[in-house]
């Protein structure tokens, strides 16, 4: 039985608040270091974001604003402000595959399979 989408251990409320700051943090930074499981899932969502940013209109931006924080980067940007102004254009010939999971080494606490995802 497949539900689609992995669990991650967690209530719903709480998988879609991470997921949520994952997405966020991604867009602000480019790159993060997470879990391997939750960097696969949050493979999907933002390539979601992206090509929401490609699309560009109003109804586009209330999608993404949906799902991203309004947190500002360090140019005093908001996340959903670079995802459409920056991000998404640079994507404009490109169909899907914005972002790559690179697995790295096992966390050394718990050994938990950690990796990279970053945009392409």
């Amino acid at each position: 039985m497949s539900l689609g989408y992995r669990k991650l251990n967690r209530d719903s409320a709480n998988r879609k608040a991470l997921l949520r700051d994952l997405v966020t943090d991604l867009i602000i930074n480019g790159r993060i270091e997470t879990t391997l499981p939750k960097a696969k899932e949050l493979k999907r969502l933002a390539d979601k974001m992206v090509t929401l940013g490609k699309r560009g209109d109003l109804v586009a931006r209330r999608k993404a604003a949906e799902l991203v924080r309004f947190e500002k980067d360090e140019n005093n940007q908001y996340a959903i402000q670079k995802l459409f102004s920056e991000i998404a254009p640079r994507y404009k010939d490109r169909n899907g595959g914005y972002t790559r999971v690179l697995k790295t080494e096992n966390r050394r606490g718990d050994a938990a399979p950690m990796a990279i995802i970053e945009f392409v």
